[in-house]
């Protein structure tokens, strides 16, 4: 096995612990805005996990980024959408993606009110997963299999 393929791979697989995560944090936190539930310390490990994950996810992301054949780095990358998509569209979506994930945590730890903690990951994490959802749908692979 190259390199190349180990990294492909812990990235695919990666993706789908990082989605859980995203996905029960937002979860979590629309139960708690729109239920007024307590902001708990299980709520606050899900929310850190799923960032942890994110960041997870793009440092083996970056990895894959600079040992990829897809990733050109020449003249005509902007000219062939396969080379654009994968040298420069993925990876600002989902840097995009994670800041934003990174900002929401970090406003609903300054957050007193534990509906507005709930409301800001939930607007955040939302906003981060609709954009990592249009990415992946963008790279016209397998949402939910393995990338090869």
């Amino acid at each position: 096995m190259t390199l190349y393929k180990f990294f492909l791979l812990l990235h695919s697989g990666f993706r789908h612990i990082a989605m859980v995560l995203i996905l029960m944090a937002i979860l979590q936190s629309l139960v708690g805005w729109f239920g007024k539930k307590a902001y708990t310390e299980g709520n606050r490990k899900i929310n850190l996990f799923a960032l942890i994950s994110a960041h997870t996810q793009l440092l083996i992301g970056l990895v894959l980024y600079f040992i990829s054949p897809f990733v050109v780095f020449a003249k005509g990358t902007m000219h062939d959408a396969q080379a654009r998509y994968w040298t420069v569209e993925h990876i600002s979506m989902m840097i995009f993606a994670i800041v934003l994930i990174t900002i929401g945590h970090s406003k609903s730890k300054k957050e007193t009110l534990p509906e507005s903690k709930h409301r800001t990951i939930a607007i955040f994490y939302t906003l981060a997963l609709i954009v990592v959802v249009v990415a992946i749908m963008q790279s016209k692979r397998a949402f939910f299999g393995m990338s090869n």
